[in-house]
């Protein structure tokens, strides 16, 4: 990284830094300093146990995740902000997940893939802080490297991490989004939030596969998000009945917890549904072949998956849904699909039904 310009101001420009990330469309901006020391004994004990599953980039990437300056040399300071997704105009996520015959996505992948809208949003912040400052150095992530970024925003003031590890905002609960920008700039730093979770574990009583083991322990092997997204394997036969109608991620944990009545609708048009995924059949879309699946999907953070997970985790939720004609013919037009990995996950949903 190059050598920042000298800020004779530094406390002016923190809070220039704040005004012009949320003249860009984020809800809160935050600056912490580059360490993570208490977090990286945390990781590494989550590592040690095994608990990421099949991520094997978690155990590779190791202490870059919780050393910034070991992933960007010269990293200082750590600039976070946040942009609500809460998407406003969707069917309620109650009346979806509780109806079989639909299928439910997690409400932050129904509009445009998360990664490029606030990645471009950074690239704008740090622009804007160039033409203040002159050159500097930076890089800008969005859950798209091996970084911390639930430890850094609480570093930076923008919320705890709640039992679920989610992280929770006082004032707007939990659906937003995360990004960073690190950077070799001298800036003052925000206070840490402090936990306002107390006795409540809602999220841990509604998690379906008790992947929440306790106050911010997740098992990565059990949640829902991962067997859906990250696994791509077998979903093991066990867990199947668990995941109901959830097709891609899931969302119980956030949906119980009581500072989420304070979450707002998000302004942003690039995450409000598309192709009517907030309420779709999950026949009509078990149909979808390679084409359409592509075509309804690129651009949004569903694509990574691919069509044969994406097929996958539909024949689950249709095996968990009720016995139809509809729902069996679907599964019957699969039986001889391609794919060993739908062709076993159609034969256990057959099965479901006395198929």
């Amino acid at each position: 990284m190059t050598t920042a310009k000298p800020t004779p101001d530094p406390a002016t420009l923190a809070a220039d830094i704040k005004h012009w990330g949320q003249a860009l469309g984020f809800q809160q901006v935050g600056i912490c300093p580059a360490r993570l020391d208490a977090d990286e004994t945390h990781l590494l004990n989550w590592l040690a146990a095994g608990r990421h599953g099949e991520m094997d980039y978690m155990a590779r990437h190791g202490t870059r995740r919780s050393r910034p300056a070991d992933l960007v040399p010269g990293t200082t300071t750590v600039i976070s902000v946040r942009m609500d997704y809460w998407p406003g105009a969707a069917r309620a996520a109650d009346e979806v997940m509780h109806d079989p015959a639909l299928a439910y996505l997690s409400r932050y992948a129904l509009g445009r893939d998360y990664h490029k809208v606030l990645r471009k949003r950074l690239q704008k912040l740090a622009e804007r802080i160039s033409a203040a400052v002159g050159a500097f150095g930076y890089r800008a992530f969005t859950d798209s490297a091996p970084v911390l970024e639930k430890a850094l925003a609480r570093n930076a003031g923008l919320g705890w991490i709640g039992k679920h590890t989610n992280l929770i905002n006082e004032r707007a609960g939990s659906w937003f989004f995360l990004g960073e920008l690190y950077t070799d700039l001298e800036l003052p730093s925000d206070t840490p939030a402090t936990d306002h979770c107390g006795e409540c574990q809602a999220c841990i009583d509604a998690c379906p596969t008790g992947a929440i083991t306790g106050p911010q322990q997740l098992d990565a092997r059990l949640c829902i998000s991962y067997l859906t997204i990250e696994l791509r394997g077998s979903i093991p036969e066990h867990l199947r009945p668990m995941l109901g109608n959830r097709i891609y991620g899931c969302d119980d944990c956030q949906l119980v917890c009581p500072w989420n009545r304070f979450a707002q609708d998000s302004g942003e048009t690039d995450f409000q549904p598309r192709h009517a995924l907030d309420s779709s059949d999950l026949v009509r879309l078990f149909a979808w072949n390679e084409a359409e699946f592509e075509r309804c999907t690129r651009g949004s953070a569903i694509h990574r998956i691919g069509h044969e997970c994406w097929l996958r985790n539909i024949a689950v939720a249709l095996g968990n849904a009720p016995t139809t004609q509809a729902v069996v013919e679907a599964l019957g037009d699969r039986a001889r699909h391609p794919s060993a990995l739908v062709r076993e996950h159609v034969e256990w949903a057959l099965q479901q039904h006395g198929a």
